[in-house]
């Protein structure tokens, strides 16, 4: 497939050693600029480009920028994607330690993701924003292997939701159904199930078992 990479942190750095292995087409951007993602393309093949360029014929984009930082992507940033493209976000809202205070989080009730898909004006996939970046390199598992790690994934697109799922699986992951977006609290920071190394049965189990009051820690 097409994928389009936006942030090249640890985890979009190696989501982008992952599927260029993985012989998919991978176009990685990063506030920096192309120039600055000299060594990673070298390494992975990638192509390097500005975040404007970076969805354009992609199937798959993946958002994973702090979430402050959201509201300053280009414009129009998923108008050139192919048609049903999936838009995977893995942010979280660290208000205390990064994001400072978004009102309509802490007020308006919205899930980091919902607020996310406003500002992109597109549906979204939550997935990979509880997961360790170092786990994408060094935890895959075949399927059916008793070691293999479950992830999370919400969103109110099933086509997308399908597509994401099918990608985790061939990253080496197994997935569970988390729900909508509005449902998608269950995995934010704080809950039992965020960075939870477990598989299906343990990461089902603690989605079940997450409050909707949003800790201390993970408020303004």
């Amino acid at each position: 497939m097409k994928i389009g990479i936006i942030g090249a942190g640890n985890i979009g750095g190696n989501l982008t050693r992952r599927l260029t292995a993985l012989g998919h087409e991978v176009s990685v951007a990063n506030s920096r600029g192309p120039e600055s993602l000299k060594a990673l393309v070298e390494e992975t093949g990638a192509t390097a480009v500005t975040a404007a360029e970076a969805a354009k014929g992609a199937q798959v984009v993946v958002v994973t920028v702090p979430l402050k930082n959201v509201p300053a992507l280009p414009s129009g940033l998923l108008d050139g994607a192919a048609e049903g493209v999936a838009v995977i976000d893995t942010g979280n809202y660290y208000p205390q330690q990064r994001d400072g205070r978004i009102d309509a989080i802490e007020d308006g009730g919205l899930t980091e993701s919902r607020w996310t898909e406003q500002h992109l004006g597109h549906r979204v996939v939550k997935a990979f924003n509880g997961t360790y970046a170092q786990d994408l390199l060094e935890r895959p598992r075949p399927a059916g292997d008793p070691e293999r790690l479950a992830v999370p994934v919400a969103s109110d697109d099933e086509a997308a939701k399908r597509v994401v799922r099918a990608l985790i699986d061939e990253l080496g992951f197994d997935t569970v159904d988390a729900g909508g977006i509005d449902d998608s609290w269950r995995q934010q920071p704080g809950t039992p199930v965020y960075g939870l190394r477990e598989g299906v049965a343990a990461v089902t189990r603690a989605l079940a078992e997450a409050s909707p009051e949003r800790p201390a820690a993970h408020r303004a």
